[in-house]
């Protein structure tokens, strides 16, 4: 992004009513949030309490152009002020604009998050659940929407995939996805799904499961295994592929079906061994290896939740305003992926949770992350 266009790049960002910022405006509060997130820290207090110190006062001011740090009450007034929805397709716009030619080896991973601190708050009509599409090889957030609570999900997802640019990539999405619609969605995009048929889809996932289990037919599908230890516990996943679909009851349901796969996952730990099935539908024939990686992806988006609550114990976030809550979900992302893409071009290989806090110590190294 470059350290000197941060602010710049915020002011297409628009407000949900006119303001008069006497010292700070919106993209500086904006820029002032994902500076602080990428040093790992986890509320405004925190991120307020570091940009007004004397050290990093000065790298703002020297670095970006912010000439004042805000007040506390004053940087979470112009941060309730943004509209999410312009926030997110700022976002997007960055997205994209990083995303190589050649897109047919990419997954965008779909996965909703439940911010579980505003499920007993009574100023929450419902818990706030935000739906993320990741690009999974690249760590980069996509896109982000908020939906009233986990019932709404489906919908909410078809309407996101509509607004994302998805040729030629592979969309993947859980069992809770795996809808008609869903697939004609993605297919109407140019993309390709990849969906996990489980629990809502007993009929289809019954069907692939009785192909798979057949010995003989499972000789003639495309076959892969890879094996990983951590530690004292050894996973192997073992995966099969076949585009013999004509048998399939209702394959005509499905937009552009034309290929079923399952992945057969055994764990063992100190002695003792777990096994446990996943099965596949996919508008692209893949093979073995491929459906290994693209159901691997899925896991990205998961990934990230965890770290939102780990690294910046969002579970744990009491602000009452809803709009602050989306924005700063988006923020905290946007952050995490700017680190990955510095992870990615300068080849390291330090967890985030180091760069984070060497960011903290030292704040010339949130410029060199920029710069990537």
């Amino acid at each position: 992004m470059g350290k000197q266009k941060i602010v710049e790049y915020f002011e297409e960002v628009e407000a949900s009513r006119e303001y008069r910022g006497y010292f700070c405006s919106i993209p500086e509060a904006i820029s002032i949030v994902v500076l602080g997130s990428i040093c790992g820290l986890r509320n405004i207090s925190q991120i307020h309490q570091w940009a007004e110190s004397d050290k990093v006062s000065e790298f703002l001011k020297e670095e970006f152009g912010i000439e004042h740090i805000p007040c506390y009450y004053w940087l979470l007034s112009l941060l309730k002020l943004i509209k999410p929805e312009s926030l997110n397709k700022c976002l997007m716009k960055w997205a994209e604009s990083i995303l190589p030619k050649e897109r047919k080896g990419l997954t965008i991973s779909l996965d909703g998050k439940t911010v579980r601190s505003t499920c007993k708050m009574e100023s929450y009509d419902s818990p706030l659940h935000i739906i993320s599409a990741q690009i999974s090889e690249l760590g980069i957030t996509f896109a982000s929407k908020s939906v009233e609570g986990k019932s709404n999900e489906i919908p909410a997802v078809q309407r996101l995939i509509g607004e994302l640019d998805i040729q030629e990539c592979m969309v993947v999405a859980d069992a809770l996805n795996c809808q008609r619609e869903t697939a004609e969605a993605i297919v109407r995009g140019k993309g390709d799904y990849l969906l996990d048929a489980k629990g809502n889809q007993p009929v289809l996932e019954k069907e692939i499961r009785e192909y798979v289990q057949d010995e003989s037919l499972r000789k003639t599908m495309d076959c892969k295994s890879v094996t990983e230890k951590s530690r004292d516990r050894i996973e192997r996943r073992t995966a099969y592929t076949t585009t013999d679909v004509g048998g399939l009851f209702g394959k005509e349901k499905w937009k552009n079906l034309c290929c079923i796969g399952a992945i057969k996952t055994g764990f063992e730990k100190k002695g003792t061994k777990t096994e446990e099935w996943h099965y596949y539908i996919s508008s692209r024939s893949l093979t073995a290896l491929e459906l290994l990686h693209h159901a691997r992806m899925e896991w990205a988006v998961e990934s990230m939740h965890w770290i939102l609550d780990v690294h910046f114990s969002e579970d744990y976030c009491r602000i009452v305003n809803r709009t602050l809550q989306q924005n700063l979900n988006m923020l905290r992302k946007f952050a995490l992926s700017l680190i990955k893409q510095f992870k990615t071009s300068s080849n390291s290989k330090r967890p985030l949770s180091r760069i984070m806090f060497n960011c903290l110590l030292d704040p010339s190294v949130i410029s060199h992350i920029l710069e990537n």
